[in-house]
């Protein structure tokens, strides 16, 4: 009975908006839209729903989900609104007044777009932000081992979430805890367990998306075609996606940490090159990923290169130790380099928490960051060493703060097909690259950025090609943008390094669902 009101209601708030005037011009599009919400829910319903740049909240609230501090200044575009809906009425209203007043939309769950664009435009046209921050509920069933978590919640309170249901589950996502579950599960999703369980996408059974006619669609609703495009091909190109039913997975109630860090008069080149091999083939059960960044050095003319070799191992010390001496002894990793805990434990380990203090402090959403740029590589053959040689010449020319990541891939990633869900980058792949870094003030900006452009221009010889591909959750501009409403063959610049082959069926199900590209951005996809 209660479905049916909500029908009724929307059908008759459509036909209403749909024989409403529109309005042109910046400050019309704003009237209009507050006059479009109004009309359906009374003059005093946008109070802590709709903000305009009036409002004594709007800069705290726009501010409060940037995650990259180079979209703080004051040339970037800034949003027309930002509402904050409580329900999915405010939701459904929300798109259909934006779309009876021409305004563009970006939706933000957790702010960590590399690029901005769920809160920002490049294209100058009139947007509103449609943040999540209201919608972030989370329902756990321990009988059926799955939850239900809105968009707008982090990995962090998903996290403390089933900690306080269960010791012995867990979910393969990021590490970050303040990275919004929206944009993590649509894009992919991987973390310390996914050579184990496969990304955060790889286990989605269900979802709940509102399209561009504002209707409320779970998996059978909107068929499986869709359900495919949303789990890993970015979801804020087909609608907006409210909730997302996800399957728990097993760990056990002991894992293993180890941490050990050489500089390259230490052997960091050699042990590296070593690890390219051995990282992707090591028993699912173990991750162990590389972390590269420049340190200060008194022998090595000022600094050195580092190299950080951290592992989590899905069981005790005493199984790792005989594993890792006969796959990498050059580690020389003894009993009293690991540390046991459990799985929650390590979930702050990794997000530089100390990890017996509360887990109150997943539940924290404000993070300052500095100003960055990043990109992303996948490595298909081992980089030679006299590569690496070229890469540290590179890293110690720059006098900015970097990092290189490398995600070992293997495991379970290489049973799952490319096109099983929108991410392609299974099978073939030794490993991830993630670079950042530093851009600091505004003046030193784009010096930083031009560093890092010839490092990715450097990397070339060593990566994949033909795509040269990349991570969706890593966006990059640099790849290409969408100019207005740019066609499939314009688009291809960029959609082949994030989605290879599947960038075409992406576009297909776009043209179906989004027609008329409502749901658009500099990196969207295009219907075909």
């Amino acid at each position: 009975m209660a479905t049916s009101i909500v029908k009724l209601l929307f059908l008759s708030v459509t036909i209403f908006i749909s024989i409403s005037p529109a309005t042109s011009s910046s400050a019309g599009l704003e009237k209009g839209f507050l006059l479009c919400f109004q009309a359906v829910l009374g003059s005093n319903t946008t109070s802590g729903v709709v903000f305009t740049r009036n409002s004594s909240s709007y800069v705290p609230l726009l501010q409060s989900s940037i995650r990259n501090s180079r979209f703080l200044v004051s040339s970037v575009q800034k949003p027309t609104l930002i509402v904050t809906p409580h329900n999915l009425f405010h939701l459904q209203l929300a798109l259909l007044c934006s779309k009876k007043n021409s305004l563009q939309v970006r939706v933000r769950s957790g702010g960590h777009d590399y690029e901005g664009l769920s809160y920002v435009s490049y294209s100058h046209v009139p947007f509103l932000i449609i943040d999540l921050i209201n919608l972030r509920s989370i329902s756990i069933n321990m009988k059926e081992e799955s939850a239900w978590v809105q968009s707008g919640a982090t990995l962090g309170e998903l996290y403390y979430a089933i900690a306080n249901k269960s010791k012995v589950h867990g979910f393969p996502a990021g590490s970050c805890p303040t990275v919004g579950v929206g944009g993590h599960l649509s894009g992919g999703g991987f973390g310390t367990i996914f050579r184990k369980y496969g990304l955060a996408s790889d286990n989605i059974i269900d979802a709940q998306i509102i399209d561009v006619n504002g209707k409320i669609l779970n998996r059978k609703q909107m068929g499986e075609d869709l359900f495919w495009a949303i789990r890993g091909g970015g979801g804020s190109s087909f609608g907006v996606i409210t909730s997302w039913k996800i399957k728990l997975v097993h760990v056990p109630s002991n894992v293993t940490i180890f941490d050990v860090s050489r500089t390259l008069n230490q052997g960091a080149s050699d042990l590296l090159h070593k690890w390219q091999t051995i990282a992707p083939k090591l028993p699912s059960e173990l991750f162990l990923h590389t972390v590269v960044g420049v340190v200060n050095s008194a022998s090595q003319g000022g600094k050195t290169v580092i190299v950080s070799f951290t592992g989590l191992y899905l069981g005790t010390a005493e199984k790792l130790l005989p594993l890792m001496q006969n796959s990498f002894p050059e580690l020389g990793l003894q009993l009293n380099n690991f540390t046991q805990m459990t799985w929650i434990q390590s979930v702050l380990y990794f997000a530089n928490f100390p990890i017996d203090g509360s887990l109150e402090v997943l539940l924290q959403r404000n993070q300052t960051s500095p100003s960055s740029k990043a990109k992303s590589d996948y490595v298909k053959e081992p980089i030679p060493l006299l590569g690496l040689e070229g890469l540290w010449k590179m890293l110690l020319m720059e006098n900015s703060s970097l990092l290189l990541i490398l995600t070992p891939y293997g495991g379970v990633m290489n049973e799952i097909s490319e096109s099983e869900t929108p991410f392609p980058y299974r099978k073939g792949n030794l490993y991830g690259i993630q670079y950042s870094v530093n851009t600091g003030s505004n003046e030193e900006m784009q010096k930083h950025i031009d560093w890092i452009r010839r490092l990715y221009a450097y990397m070339a010889e060593y990566v994949s090609k033909w795509p040269r591909q990349a991570y969706v959750n890593y966006r990059d501009l640099d790849l290409g943008v969408n100019r207005g409403n740019s066609s499939y063959e314009e688009a291809k610049s960029w959609g082949l390094k994030y989605f290879n082959k599947n960038f075409q069926r992406l576009a297909q199900v776009k043209a179906r669902v989004d027609p008329g590209n409502f749901f658009r951005n500099e990196q969207s996809i295009p219907p075909l």
